[in-house]
């Protein structure tokens, strides 16, 4: 069944959370359990409703005090259609770099915009970050129609504020939904407040909306995670590289070459849970054995010999600077691109971006929480990549502070 990973941004207070209760449970993906738990909750929080739906993702305390989202909240859930990951990320502007995390890896964003307010600054902020992680697929949910008189007006009026604003970003594919969170409309049932609305509600959208382009267009990537070697009486010369098919497949009797020793080889066998197929798939963890017994390590990448990635040892990429001390020009760090690692160090800060108008503004060297810049980063080994919009998979990367460990920034290849 096919994956559908969306997340939802926004103002504080546009609804995102309520949303995603609300989609969660008008389709019956919530058990009874927890609904009961919710119950009890939205009583000791005053909700006029008799559940607080928001409770369902916003699981901090800090968060059900506040009535705000800080961290970014995964919920899974299925229909007859598909499968689902959702990410509930931060309105707040200090909570930039949990929205970056959240976005990272989605197929879709669902922007909410208040119907009361229009487009706002924080508006603009999600969608330039949309443009700079290559989101395909952008949802503008209109919320809270029930608060405007259900006005088709005002529906269009912020539909056409935001097709202007949004050419100068290059968003792919921009669809939009008017809706009510708190009352149901438009969510999983059609309105009936809203005839004038001719298209789906959200739940048959994002059974619907088209994600397989995207995955066909992606080259075959394999990072090594694990060298199997039981070196056991029964298995004396088993030698097999564990790991996770990045993008694209893997077949049988392919012709491969290891990165980044260039050492040229040939898929003898492919093992999935322990049983022998001729193709491994996008995101299956499989077992490739090679022809020839060769030096493989954790990291290295495996490609076939006709669709080579970049390998250099240095990179432009634009990263979210993530960790609350400023970056120090000169720090060690360490760059991890899935399995791989290496030390590394941001040569130059090319030039920040603007959040609000996406154009790049002169550096002056300096980096601080939540700001989006453009960087030149030299590795101490050659890293093998495609630029992010190319495949997303091995076109991002986490920076690492080299003596705690923590990460301190997101990046994606350019």
């Amino acid at each position: 069944m096919e994956l559908l990973r969306f997340f939802t941004a926004g103002n504080v207070d546009d609804g995102k959370s309520t949303l995603i209760g609300r989609l969660l449970y008008d389709s019956d993906s919530i058990s009874t359990d927890i609904i009961e738990t919710l119950t009890r909750q939205s009583k000791t929080t005053g909700a006029n409703s008799q559940i607080d739906l928001a409770l369902l993702t916003d699981g901090l305390r800090a968060e059900r005090e506040q009535g705000i989202t800080i961290d970014v909240a995964y919920k899974y859930f299925t229909t007859d259609k598909r499968k689902f990951i959702i990410a509930d990320t931060p309105g707040h502007i200090q909570y930039t770099r949990n929205m970056f995390t959240g976005a990272s890896n989605a197929n879709l964003a669902i922007i909410l915009i208040d119907a009361r307010n229009g487009i706002t600054d924080q508006t603009k902020r999600h969608s330039v970050l949309c443009a700079i992680l290559g989101i395909p697929h952008v949802l503008i949910c209109i919320n809270k129609m029930d608060l405007v008189n259900y006005s088709e007006t005002k529906y269009k009026e912020i539909e056409t504020n935001y097709l202007i604003f949004a050419k100068q970003l290059g968003l792919k594919n921009i669809s939009f939904i008017p809706a009510s969170a708190l009352a149901g409309d438009n969510v999983v049932k059609k309105s009936e407040n809203m005839n004038w609305y001719k298209g789906p509600a959200l739940l048959e959208f994002l059974e619907t909306v088209n994600i397989a382009k995207e995955k066909e267009s992606d080259a075959p990537r394999f990072q090594v995670q694990f060298v199997i070697r039981p070196q056991t009486l029964d298995l004396p010369d088993y030698r097999g590289v564990a790991g996770r098919v990045i993008s694209g497949f893997y077949k049988k009797g392919q012709r491969v070459i290891i990165l980044p020793s260039k050492i040229e080889s040939v898929i003898s066998r492919i093992e999935v849970n322990q049983k022998e197929v001729n193709i491994a798939e996008r995101n299956q963890p499989v077992v490739l054995h090679l022809k020839d017994n060769i030096d493989v390590s954790r990291g290295d990448t495996i490609v076939p010999i006709e669709s080579l990635p970049k390998t250099e040892k240095e990179i432009t990429a634009t990263i979210c600077w993530m960790d609350n001390s400023s970056f120090i020009p000169g720090q060690k760090i360490v760059l991890q691109q899935n399995s791989f690692r290496t030390k590394a160090i941001v040569k130059e800060v090319i030039s920040k971006v603007d959040i609000h108008s996406f154009l790049e503004i002169k550096s002056d060297g300096s980096m601080k929480l939540n700001d989006i810049c453009k960087v030149l980063i030299k590795t101490a080994e050659a890293i093998s990549f495609d630029s992010y919009s190319e495949n997303r998979g091995s076109g991002a990367f986490i920076l690492l502070n080299e003596n705690t460990n923590n990460t301190i920034a997101a990046g994606t290849i350019n």
